[in-house]
């Protein structure tokens, strides 16, 4: 059975990439006294950036999820786990090297910044996770859902407790996942929870996407689920925080920016599924299927990965907005031609590390025998 194609996954993607490249170069590179936040469009930038993360976490749960579903129907789960598990050590072992200071070790110099996590590394673990739990529950799909729908939401629920989390006591590497103390961008907890969430909606594809009216149906849902928790998520939590009397509730209403933020790619997921019949454009979908590739360039280019040399010590924080904006469109257009023009796709590079992991395979068995 062939698996029906959702383009507005790919074109969310791309969004979510672009809306990426762009948040990274202004921030990285605006100067400091236009950061008004008083500023109406520098405001809005500032929330339009706040969605992007969780865009990309919730999609990339929804699309890992919807295949790996998928494949049991076909009869090739067992290689679309091996995929699973090779693409998130694949993602987890990049996040860290592109923050290896190359020269720097060359020289003598060491240090642990090279530990902290970032998007990679924590899309990487949270596929191998997501791996886990379906192969405990791969007999009921159901199951699986309503245990990804309630890990997201607990994961939401208990944001205060980790919110300040410093992990002492914990080894540093294992600690930069759960703990933003010591430099992590990203933890675990709680982008982990979108990837449930993103999850979830896979289950809801995957079991409904043949049915009469779905996409009617599950557009109306994105949208009205979508308001719901953007302006009605915190009300809920101050009436549960009331009526159970329990303080967490209000911990989590006095600081809701992840339901709030759940609403928004709900909303975004409704607006791309919704007007997907405009958005096959071919260039989109390439983008859309070069997300790490995109990734990896444009950290090398703006961070400087492994040289040290990056746009951000070139220029540093000195641009005017209408130079970063300028400068952000030219550094999307280069970064994404270079991608999808140069670098060799991201299957190539699956197929390249899971044909060395055979030859070591072969080569043990030998040496053993």
């Amino acid at each position: 059975m062939q698996i029906k194609r959702l383009y507005f996954i790919d074109a969310i993607r791309a969004f979510a990439i672009l809306m990426m490249l762009q948040g990274h170069f202004i921030d990285t590179l605006l100067a400091i006294e236009y950061r008004d936040p008083d500023n109406i469009a520098y405001s809005t930038w500032l929330y339009f950036r706040g969605i992007t993360a969780p865009v990309f976490f919730t999609i990339s749960g929804l699309i890992f999820t919807y295949l790996l579903i998928k494949a049991k129907e076909k009869g090739t789960l067992s290689v679309r786990i091996r995929k699973g598990l090779v693409r998130g050590l694949m993602l987890t072992g990049i996040g860290y090297a592109l923050r290896i200071p190359i020269f720097r070790w060359l020289t003598g110099s060491f240090g642990t910044y090279f530990l902290v996590i970032d998007v990679l590394q924590c899309i990487g673990i949270s596929l191998i996770l997501i791996v886990c739990i379906y192969l405990l529950t791969r007999k009921k799909t159901l199951v699986f859902s309503i245990i990804m729908l309630c890990l997201g939401t607990f994961i939401f629920l208990c944001e205060p407790l980790y919110r300040t989390y410093s992990a002492e006591g914990i080894p540093l590497f294992f600690a930069n996942y759960v703990t933003k103390l010591n430099g992590s961008v990203f933890t675990i907890f709680p982008w982990f929870g979108y990837m449930a969430f993103g999850a979830f909606i896979a289950t809801l594809f995957y079991r409904y996407l043949e049915k009469y009216k779905f996409k009617a149906t599950i557009v109306t849902g994105f949208f009205v689920a979508g308001i719901l928790l953007v302006y009605q998520s915190t009300n809920l939590l101050y009436w549960l925080s009331d009526v159970i009397d329990y303080h967490l509730f209000l911990e989590v209403a006095n600081f809701n920016y992840l339901f709030i933020r759940l609403g928004n790619v709900f909303v975004i997921f409704g607006l791309f599924y919704a007007f997907e019949a405009y958005l096959k454009q071919p260039v989109v979908l390439k983008i859309g299927q070069k997300t790490l590739s995109i990734y990896v360039i444009h950290f090398i280019l703006l961070y400087g990965s492994f040289t040290g040399l990056g746009l951000n010590q070139i220029l540093g924080k000195n641009l005017t907005p209408f130079e970063a904006i300028f400068g952000a469109i030219c550094f999307l257009i280069s970064v994404s031609l270079i991608s999808i023009y140069i670098i060799k796709a991201n299957t190539q590079i699956y197929k390249y590390i899971i044909d060395k992991l055979h030859y070591l395979k072969s080569l043990t068995k030998s040496l053993n025998n």
